[in-house]
Parts: C-alpha cells; sequence; structure tokens
C-alpha cells in the first residue's frame, strides 16, 4: 500500500507525517518531536510567548512534551519543570498517580509523581503542556495528577489541537493537525 503523507507547517517549519491506521475507520498524521530539535525550539518559542501570567511551573507528560517542556521552560526564565512519569522509579519517594488514556498508547496506563515533584507544585499555577492535543484524555489525566498535587492549572498548551480538539477554546495551540479517515 502506498503511505499518504501530510504536510505540517507550524513555527516556521514544514514537515510530511506519514498518514498512519489508528484502526480500520480512522488515521493520523504521525508528528514525532523526540530528536527535531528545529521544530522543538521554533515551537518552544512560539508557546512561551503565550505562557499565561501568574504561571509557576510547566508540567507534561512522558515523553514527548519533555523536549517541549524544557525548552517552554528555559526561554522563559524558569529553572524547573515537572514531568509525569508512566512508572514509578526507584528514586520516587511516596508517589501519587492517576489512569491516563490516550488514542496513540493501547488500553490505560498510570501517570506518577514523586512527592518531591508534589511539593514543589502545592498552592502553584500550572501550565500543562504536550504535543498533541486530540481527545483530550492525557490532558484530563495531568489536570487529576496536578490537582491531586495541590496544584492549580491555569491553562493548558499543545503545539497541535488534533481532531475535535481543534474546536477547543479553552487550549493554547499552534496549528491544527486533521484526523483522516483509515485506508
Amino acid at each position: 500500500m502506498a503511505k499518504r503523507y501530510y504536510e505540517l507547517q507550524v513555527a516556521g517549519c514544514t514537515r510530511q507525517l506519514p498518514v498512519i491506521n489508528l484502526n480500520d475507520k480512522v488515521a493520523i498524521a504521525g508528528f514525532v518531536i523526540l530528536g527535531d530539535v528545529e521544530i522543538v525550539t521554533a515551537s518552544a518559542k512560539a508557546l512561551a510567548e503565550k505562557i499565561p501570567a501568574g504561571t509557576d511551573i510547566i508540567m507534561t507528560a512522558e515523553t514527548k512534551g519533555i523536549p517541549l517542556a524544557h525548552e517552554m521552560t528555559r526561554l522563559s526564565g524558569r529553572n524547573h519543570y515537572i514531568v509525569a512519569r508512566k512508572s514509578v522509579k526507584a528514586y520516587m519517594d511516596d508517589p501519587i498517580w492517576v489512569e491516563d488514556e490516550s488514542i496513540t498508547t493501547a488500553g490505560k496506563q498510570r501517570l506518577y509523581l514523586s512527592a518531591d515533584d508534589v511539593a514543589k507544585m502545592k498552592g502553584k499555577n500550572v501550565l500543562l503542556v504536550d504535543d498533541v492535543i486530540s481527545t483530550g484524555g492525557s490532558m484530563k489525566a495531568l489536570v487529576a495528577l496536578a490537582e491531586k498535587a495541590g496544584a492549580k492549572v491555569i491553562a493548558q498548551a499543545a503545539i497541535l489541537a488534533e481532531g475535535d480538539a481543534i474546536d477547543r477554546d479553552d487550549i493554547i495551540y499552534l496549528a491544527p493537525l486533521p484526523m483522516f479517515d483509515a485506508e
């Protein structure tokens, strides 16, 4: 079968994204920022300009949001960001967790924060970031985790909004990403 591609233009960058079937009805354009320094840097700069006033800390989930959160944190003059982990690591004392369900991950998974991260977030205003917001499942899990940690989520941001998320007015994003019929 011939591969399909979608041409994405975001933050001054152009990428040819492969269109991948999720099931027999729906396909998505595969957007991977890991290793793409140009798109991470350009997108982080554009999103950093949109960080809401009053943001104390940026939070993301493993894995693809990490380079974006790192660069946004650096550009905005902050020194620390929070990463919700997908498994408990040996260094994580007394972790808290919530369940997460995403269209790009099979089944349910958990997101965890260590007690140390919880202490850094408690009473703080948090900006959640990710590479793409689609169904909103991952962001819902991040909101629940941040609130469980005693933080207040003041905004959600991503490089791209996909599918129905394109019409949401409660998220910050740089470009839309359509969904496709499976072939």
